[in-house]
Formats: C-alpha cells, structure tokens, sequence
C-alpha cells in the first residue's frame, strides 16, 4: 500500500515537473515572440525613416517660384560629386555667412557631395588663383562669388569650356555661367530708394556711399537709386566710394560732413551696412544724427538692431545665397534643369517689422 502511495506521488511530482518545463518553455518562446515583433517594428520605422526624402529648409528669402526652379529630382543624399567654391572675401560679414552656410548646407543635406572653400580675399588675382586650383582638382561644379565681374569672366569661361557647371551667387560674372543666384541689386536699390523717398518726402539733399567701384552690385544699387529718385526733388550733392567698408566710409562721412555743414544734408544712402554703420559713427561725432536720416542696404544684424532703435530709418535685406548654392551646383551635377536666373526676395525693413526678420540674416 506505501509502494502504491509512493508511486502516485512520484508520478505527480514528475507531472508537474513536466508541465511547469512545458509552461517556462512557452513563456521563453512567446517572450521571444515578442522580441522578434519589437525588432520588427523598430526596422519598419528605420525603413520608414531612410525612406523619406529630407526635407530642405529654403529660408525666408527663397519664394515660390525659387522654391520650384530649385526641386530636387531624388533624394539629396543620391547625389555625388566635387564643388569648389570661391567666396568673394571672408573680410566682409557676408562672406563668413556665405561660407558658413554653405559649408553647413552642404554637409546636413549632400552627405555624398564634397566641397572645397577658397578664399578670393577681396583680391581678383587671388581669387583666380583659387579657381584655377579648382579645375586642377576635377571639380564637377563651382560657386563663385565674384570679387570683379569682369576680372573673374576668364577664369569662369575656362570652367564653362571643361564642362565645369558654374553657380554664380551674390554677385554676377560677365560671361555664360549655369545660373545666377541672388536678390536682384538693382530691386535692393529701388526698394531701399523708395524708402529714402518717403523718409525725405520727396525733396532735399542726399549723401550716398557706393562699395566698391567694379562690383556688380555696386553698379546696379546705384542705378536702383538713381531710377526711384528721377521723378523726385532729391538731389544727389556727393557720391563717393567706400568700398564696403567700415572704416573707410567712416572717414568719407567725415569728410563729406566738413564739405556740407549742418542743413545741407539731409539723408544719406549707402550700398551696405558695414558703410552705413562707419557712416553712423561720423555723424553722431558730428552731433548730426537728428538732422540726417539714414537708409541703408543688406539687413545684416546689427542693422537691423539699429533700424529697431530708430538710428537707420530702414536697410533693405540682401539675402545670403544658402543652401540655394549648393542645391543648384547638385542639380547641375545630375544634368538636372536650371534657369539663367533665380531671384530672391530682398524685402525692406523698418522699425515697425524689424523684429520679424531678426535672426534670418547674417552679422
């Protein structure tokens, strides 16, 4: 009868054993189940993820008709090539914008395109120089920002002529490129200038500074100018050059003020902020600031700070040409189609809209 009791228990227990192995089997496999539908889910989203296109931030100054001309064909990351590009000058605020920008467009949105920066250093010799370095290197598109537009046109044609695509930013060149990217000067000139025409009321005596004497945009914000004033009583008493430079229109300003004292002027326009500030500088030293306004271009931010305040009665922004840039030399690369010109918004600033436009800029 013990055996008989024995038995029963022995075989209850080894039933039990049986079942719970059963059960933790089950357990370990509906856990693993489990894993497996987790990492399924995970690679659905990595799928998810690789497969949308990254989408690219135009800016505020790339409009409608930008934002279409400039589409790209496939995603950014499908594109492959060399770019060089030479900036104008990293003296200059823009420059270091331009540069930065570019630089960080490039990286974030062509992981497959590799770009080479010189510095043209204000000098057309140099910047040549860094052109020539370029084709040397096999570069399958370059963007140039011009220093002259003229003393940089045989350097682009000889990338044109190897089949080099040429992007044209900020400043024009005076041969065949691929395209040309920037707000329209002669529009900055207009826009600005009819600001100066309001601020004046149509009539009175106005100082304007040029930059520098062969630059593109020099030439056309002037003609900008002299077109918004030609049905005005405004009259141009001096004009001089400064280069685009602080320093430089400081001491033009200073001397034009000692040709003109106090009631003689009555505004003063410049092509650039750097000048306008240096321009500033003068007249405060003068004790003038009440009696002169000032209207300025390129609505870098300091300007804008300055329009805020009521010191500049308003800059018309230049926008920096990122990463408008480096997408049209990808899609120039891929034989993808551009138009001769793409134009950006170059909207003029005053003190009442000054704070929206904070921080699109450069400084």
């Amino acid at each position: 009868m013990k055996k008989s009791y024995v038995c029963v228990a022995v075989s209850l227990v080894v039933m039990l054993v049986f079942l719970a192995a059963c059960g933790g089997n089950n357990t370990v496999n509906d856990a693993a189940a489990g894993n497996d539908a987790v990492n399924t889910t995970d690679n659905a989203v990595s799928d998810n993820v690789a497969a949308d296109p990254i989408e690219i931030d135009y800016g505020p100054y790339c409009g409608d008709e930008c934002k279409q001309v400039l589409a790209l064909g496939k995603d950014p990351a499908e594109y492959k090539g060399k770019v060089g590009f030479a900036v104008a000058s990293l003296t200059f605020g823009y420059g270091v914008a331009l540069k930065a920008q570019t630089e960080e467009h490039a990286k974030k949105y062509f992981p497959n395109i590799e770009l080479l920066v010189g510095d043209g250093q204000n000098d057309p010799v140099i910047q040549t120089s860094v052109v020539d370095d370029f084709i040397s290197k096999g570069i399958d598109a370059l963007i140039i920002n011009a220093v002259e537009k003229d003393a940089l046109a045989p350097v682009v044609k000889k990338a044109m002529d190897a089949g080099i695509k040429v992007i044209s930013v900020d400043r024009t060149v005076n041969t065949p490129v691929t395209t040309t990217i920037k707000g329209n000067d002669i529009d900055l000139g207009t826009n600005a200038g009819g600001s100066l025409v309001e601020v004046m009321g149509g009539k009175g005596n106005v100082v304007e500074l040029q930059g520098s004497a062969s630059a593109s945009p020099t030439i056309d914000r002037h003609q900008g100018l002299v077109d918004s004033i030609k049905d005005t009583e405004i009259k141009v008493i001096a004009s001089q050059h400064a280069n685009y430079d602080q320093a430089t229109a400081l001491k033009v300003m200073e001397d034009i003020l000692q040709r003109f004292p106090s009631g003689e002027i009555d505004a003063v326009f410049t092509h650039a902020d750097m000048m306008t500030e240096g321009a500033l500088q003068a007249i405060r030293a003068a004790g003038r600031e009440n009696e002169i306004k000032i209207v300025s271009i390129d609505g870098q931010e300091s300007a804008l700070d300055l329009v805020a305040s009521g010191a500049f009665h308003s800059t018309t922004v230049y926008p920096v040409v990122s990463p408008m840039g480096i997408i049209a030399a990808a899609k120039a690369i891929e034989g993808e189609p551009l138009p001769e010109f793409i134009k950006l918004e170059t909207p003029t600033v005053t003190k009442e809209t000054a704070a929206q436009f904070k921080g699109t800029t450069f400084k």
